[in-house]
């Protein structure tokens, strides 16, 4: 939007309704809110008169609505307008840093759809010498202030990286400066969307770089518009209603009373959502209920049928996808970003739920919907009374990754009370587990429930004038109190009702009321502060999350504009702090959970710690509570000092699992029953508004982690010379015994690059672990090889005796003959894998037999035949039980050289009888041969003698 288009909003802003102030910086999120900055003012009302500042603060005209403000001095500066009348204004407690940092960067995004890249073009610019489009954020060049500060900083040796947070992964510039301009080409990522621009510690004028956190994903479109399709929006007069995408909260959808609206960049940029004409009547496209944000499209609830839209069609949805064709009252998506989870059983996981009073479904990717409950089957699953009357209230996804809660009605006479009641649905293990909630509320009362971003079940609920808290699993309950009217919100707000409840992951939670009166507490909060008036209550706002994950404000104009407007949470609940002189209760706290999700597989284990700083004789401590099965075993140790009347608690919580897996009845059993998902969180045992962070939360899934894979050292699937490639394996070669050679193609693909080793050469192969960062371990448990083909003509330089074994060791034999009926690659593995060093197990039998397992240091070689070469395509597997949950397997190539192949029996017989029938053969005609000459020079002869002699 230009800068005439703003200022055009902003005084639409401040056209009408009650008289109000704020106060903004060129600072983006107001990350540089200092001595350095420029504080802009504007009053909005007609009875202004100047500004009232403090005597350290420089004002630019003290008698204009809308000026500039300067602070020299770092603190809390008391700043409010004068105005005529009886009426005062408040006033507003700033807090003005005296940092160093002064420059931002600056990035901007090209994506390349076909290589799946995007090159992050970052600079550095100073907000108070920037240029507008720069303060916009939508200039595609550096200014000329921009080029010589990042040119400069450069010589200094600034260079930025960026750091992605989840992965832990580093991009760094990959060519030099160009036009003041770094150029970091990064994949695009879906679930590695949480990056950070990272720079030196270089000083210019005393001046540092900020470092920048932000959100970015794969490029995803907004819906155009199509000229001659129609707007959709709720009825006449509606508050605005929204949704985004979890883990792209700048990716949102805005339902108002006269459009609906549709941005991938926090409304920077926007789209109108139209529909095509003849599908739906003008009331039913003025009628919007509720909307939903998905992968594949926009869902919208009208008159109790869904609705789709994509960038191809709009159209209802019921029968035909599983859906009922009426009837609907509610659909919900998810709130909170888990982008790992471990399934154990399904394969999948929903995004959105869908209910009628009586029915709940489940949506998934491509339009696939199921049903999961209806009220008659909670009834018998909740023993409840067949006489009694339950419904489904509401929805909602819980702060765990794989849970849905249902908030159901439950009465007899159904006339003047009804009982809420709750239960959660865990989609991995299809079990519903009934919670220790009810709330007597009247029949009239409609509940919205908004899962906290928690380790375990905390919920905060509202009607249209009062909170309810759930913290703690349920135990800690009440309605959120305020300093007056007992907690009735609208009493403070001019009998205005609730619109809407925000919460972010940092623990901060704002309610916001029709009238743009905003109300803010944090989780395991029980009394909430009214916070300044920010917004006139003419306007229809909405909070929701940026590109930076910071709170901002969403304007929708009645032009059917909107605009998006950045809101200082922390300044202003700051202020009231100040002015109601709470603070929190420690000084620090500290932690090194630096992920939202850790893997353990078998012999892993996990160690976190947490410090709290805080001042002596208050008596905190840490609390770690974690939900889920009870799979991992848990160690604390807290080291405690005090030092200048500070005390400092260090905990340190170690999560393990020791089982041995070795020799059980049922392996995949036990398995099964000790993988699981856990969610963590760690916090203070006491809080405060004024706390920065309320708790860490984290996920420990235990189990297969599906990027982890094994190959064989020396082995490449590409640097080779790859052609169409045929051998034949005679079938005395292969175990079965068959009646016919085998022909085998080679799979270049699939078994990569063969090694060539000498007939005589040993080989011993040595087994890598890989995850999706690269090398992991060489791994040095025991692992089994098999030829996939069926050859059989190789063995082991180890015997069992060798190699220790008390007893005969398990062999592809012996394993095979227990296990008739299985494919060979199923006949043996951890599963059924017994050792050979105990008298307690097996018989003696014969220990000079081949041992058939190979581990890094038992130097068990694989040997090959004398009488011939071959290729040879083996398959490993690790054999261990307690090394991994995860199936580890892959495939290697052997082709042997070297060997003069001896000729067949058969052939050599077949040569010999040729050779002698040639020798015969020749016998015969040589015989018939001289029998010939013999009579043509001995008979003849005689009588042509003769013959001459009478003739002469």
């Amino acid at each position: 939007m230009s800068a005439s288009g703003v200022a055009v909003l902003l005084s639409w802003l401040s056209c009408c309704g009650s008289a109000l102030w704020r106060y903004s910086s060129n600072s983006p999120n107001y990350h540089i809110f200092s001595t350095r900055s420029t504080i802009k003012l504007e009053y909005e009302g007609t009875l202004f008169s100047e500004w009232s500042v403090p005597g350290t603060c420089s004002i630019k005209n003290k008698r204009s609505p809308k000026t500039e403000l300067r602070c020299s001095s770092p603190g809390i500066q008391i700043i409010k307008p004068i105005v005529t009348g009886p009426d005062l204004e408040e006033e507003r407690y700033l807090s003005v840093d005296s940092s160093h940092t002064c420059f931002l960067w600056y990035y901007k995004v090209i994506n390349f759809t076909n290589n799946l890249t995007q090159v992050i073009i970052i600079w550095i610019y100073d907000p108070e010498n920037a240029d507008p489009s720069e303060l916009l954020w939508n200039a595609n060049e550096p200014s000329l202030n921009s080029i010589i500060l990042s040119k400069q900083l450069a010589t200094l040796g600034q260079k930025p990286a960026i750091y992605t947070i989840l992965r832990r992964k580093v991009y760094f510039p990959h060519r030099k400066m160009k036009n003041g301009t770094w150029h970091i080409s990064i994949p695009m990522t879906a679930d590695d969307v949480l990056k950070e621009i990272r720079g030196n510690q270089v000083a210019f004028q005393d001046c540092f770089t900020a470092d920048i956190f932000f959100l970015l994903t794969f490029f995803l479109l907004t819906i155009p518009e199509i000229p001659g399709f129609l707007p959709v929006s709720s009825p006449q007069g509606s508050q605005l209603m929204a949704d985004w995408a979890a883990c792209v909260p700048s990716f949102v959808v805005v339902v108002a009373d006269m459009e609906t609206f549709q941005t991938n960049d926090s409304f920077r940029t926007w789209t109108r959502i139209r529909v095509p004409p003849n599908i739906l009547t003008d009331d039913e496209r003025h009628s919007v209920s509720d909307v939903t944000l998905s992968q594949d499209g926009i869902f919208f609830l009208i008159n109790g049928i869904l609705y789709f839209k994509n960038y191809n069609a709009f159209k209802g949805l019921g029968s035909n996808v599983n859906l009922p064709d009426g009837g609907i009252i509610g659909i919900t998506s998810r709130k909170w970003c888990w982008i790992n989870y471990l399934l154990k059983d399904k394969g999948r996981r929903s995004s959105m739920a869908i209910w009628t009073e009586n029915e709940v479904y489940l949506g998934y990717a491509l339009l696939k919907f199921v049903k999961i409950i209806t009220t008659e089957k909670l009834k018998e699953l909740l023993n409840m009374s067949s006489a009694a009357t339950l419904t489904i209230h509401n929805v909602e996804y819980t702060g765990h990754p794989l849970e849905l809660a249902l908030l159901l009605n439950y009465c007899i006479t159904c006339n003047i009370i009804k009982t809420i009641y709750l239960v959660i649905y865990n989609e991995d293990t299809e079990q519903w587990v009934f919670q220790d909630f009810a709330l007597d509320v009247t029949t009239d009362t409609f509940l919205i429930p908004n899962f906290i971003y928690s380790a375990m079940p905390e919920l905060i609920l509202w009607d249209k004038h009062r909170i309810y808290y759930y913290y703690h699993n349920f135990t800690d309950t009440g309605v959120l109190q305020t300093p007056t009217e007992f907690g009735n919100l609208s009493r403070l707000s001019h009998n205005s009702t609730i619109h809407d409840v925000f919460m972010d992951y940092y623990g901060n939670i704002v309610v916001k009321m029709e009238n743009n009166v905003m109300f803010y507490f944090k989780i395991n909060i029980k009394d909430a502060v009214k916070l300044h008036l920010w917004t006139n209550s003419t306007i229809k706002s909405l909070i929701s999350l940026n590109t930076s994950g910071k709170m901002y404000l969403i304007h929708v104009f009645e032009n059917g504009t909107i605009y998006p407007q950045e809101y200082p949470l922390k300044l202003e609940a700051q202020s009231i702090a100040f002015k109601t002189k709470e603070k929190c209760p420690y000084m620090a706290f500290h932690n090194d959970i630096f992920r939202a999700f850790y893997l353990l597989d078998k012999g892993q284990n996990l160690s976190v710690w947490a410090q709290i700083v805080y001042p002596e004789n208050i008596g905190l401590y840490i609390i770690v509570e974690s939900y889920g099965p009870k799979i991992l075993e848990e160690k604390n140790q807290v080291h405690y000092e005090i030092a200048s009347g500070y005390c400092t608690k260090t905990m340190t919580v170690t999560f393990s699992q020791n089982i041995n897996y070795e020799a059980v009845d049922d392996y995949f059993k036990l398995q099964y029953q000790n993988t699981g998902l856990l969610l963590v969180h760690v916090r203070p045992s006491e809080h405060a508004k004024t706390c920065p962070v309320s708790q860490k939360v984290f996920q420990i899934s235990v189990g297969c982690d599906a990027n982890k894979f094994i190959a064989v050292k020396g082995f490449d699937k590409k640097e080779c010379l790859q052609h169409d490639f045929f051998y034949i394996i005679e079938k005395s070669y292969l175990r079965d015994r068959p009646s016919k050679h085998l022909r085998v193609k080679y799979n270049w693909e699939k078994y990569g690059c063969p090694l060539r080793v000498d007939f005589r050469e040993k080989f011993h192969p040595v087994v890598q672990l890989y995850n999706d960062n690269g090398y992991v371990e060489d791994v040095e448990v025991n692992f089994i090889v098999w030829e996939i083909h069926g050859r059989d003509d190789y063995s082991f330089n180890n015997t069992m005796k060798k190699s220790g074994c008390l007893h005969e060791a398990q062999t592809w034999k012996s394993m095979t003959e227990l296990n008739k009926r299985v494919p060979l690659e199923e006949a043996w593995g951890p599963e059924n894998y017994k050792h050979c060093f105990s008298y307690a197990i097996g018989k003696p039998g014969d220990l000079n037999q081949p041992y058939e397992i190979i581990n890094k240091s038992n130097h068990n070689h694989l040997v090959w035949p004398l009488g011939h070469s071959g290729m040879y395509v083996f398959r490993v597997k690790i054999l261990d039980p307690n090394y991994s949950f995860c199936n580890l397997t892959t495939i290697f190539a052997i082709e042997t050289f070297g060997v003069i192949p001896s000729p067949s029996a058969y052939m050599v017989a077949a040569f010999l009888f040729l050779l002698m029938l040639l020798f015969f053969s020749i016998l015969v005609l040589s015989y018939f041969h001289y029998l010939r000459i013999y009579r043509e020079y001995i008979y003849e002869p005689l009588h042509k003698s003769e013959r001459k002699q009478k003739n002469n």
